[in-house]
């Protein structure tokens, strides 16, 4: 019963953020504990560290986290694009290192442990073609081009004059404040790239979502796969329903499938053990 009061609880406070951050600034929870949250979550919680880093440090401190926060949010650099790397490789690292001993199984061959490092290499790839791409950047030699290209409508787009670059701005493009260029089809400035989605990569980007969507996808079900072998393998479910009574249906062995899921990783004696225990 514990177990099952954790999940729901988790399942609960995981549904209120997310419903919060997404949906805080709805006019539907205006003044409710949703609109709170959201803005805790987008500005409350940051203004108050900063307050909380100016009152016990100081304001050259304050200054010194501005200026991160400057780097970090408001100029190319390389962060979230290391962060997507680690995150990437060491998950693979560890699903590797869990996994790969169970593969082939009893649901999956042995060619998953190719497919698997063939996905994320792919994934990675798509990755490097979105980052380093030129998101067709407009500039005074080719803006022309664009203008014919992309024709004013004189109702959304109507011709103006990048303030910034100084040269027409076709329909469509918009300047980027933080690559200081303007863009083809500008879409949005995505941080994990360290680039511009515009005219040239869109098509990069939308293949690195749907393939990452994909993988995450396939590694679910084929860590799920993995799983349900070892519990077939171990006779984890026979050992719960027969040897220690309790019903075979999902609410009643889920948690306590969960609670010994450090079978999954014993030493063969106790799969010898276990064999035995059903074997008269």
């Amino acid at each position: 019963m514990g177990v099952e009061w954790l999940l729901v609880c988790h399942g609960l406070v995981t549904a209120v953020v997310v419903v919060s951050f997404l949906c805080g600034r709805w006019p539907i929870f205006e003044g409710t504990f949703i609109q709170r949250i959201h803005h805790f979550l987008t500005f409350g919680a940051y203004d108050y560290f900063l307050r909380l880093v100016g009152a016990v440090f100081g304001h050259k401190c304050m200054d010194a986290v501005l200026s991160v926060e400057y780097y970090c949010c408001d100029r190319p650099n390389p962060l979230l694009q290391i962060i997507y790397i680690v995150i990437i490789s060491v998950t693979y690292y560890f699903v590797a290192k869990s996994c790969f001993a169970y593969i082939p199984g009893y649901y999956l061959s042995g060619i998953h442990r190719y497919t698997s490092l063939l996905a994320v290499a792919v994934g990675i790839l798509l990755f490097l073609l979105t980052s380093f791409s030129d998101p067709g950047t407009v500039n005074a030699e080719n803006v022309s081009n664009y203008i014919s290209a992309y024709p004013y409508d004189n109702i959304i787009y109507s011709e103006k004059e990048c303030s910034t670059c100084k040269i027409p701005k076709p329909a469509r493009s918009k300047h980027c404040s933080i690559c200081d260029r303007c863009v083809a089809r500008f879409d949005h400035h995505c941080g994990w790239m360290n680039n511009c989605i515009g005219e040239k990569n869109t098509r990069y980007f939308m293949a690195f979502l749907l393939w990452h969507f994909l993988i995450c996808l396939y590694g679910t079900v084929a860590i799920g796969l993995v799983l349900a072998g070892r519990l077939r393998e171990l006779r984890v479910v026979d050992i719960l329903t027969v040897y220690y009574g309790i019903e075979n249906s999902f609410l009643d062995l889920a948690p306590n499938i969960v609670q010994v899921r450090d079978l999954l990783s014993v030493h063969a004696d106790y799969v010898f053990y276990f064999d035995s225990l059903f074997s008269f």
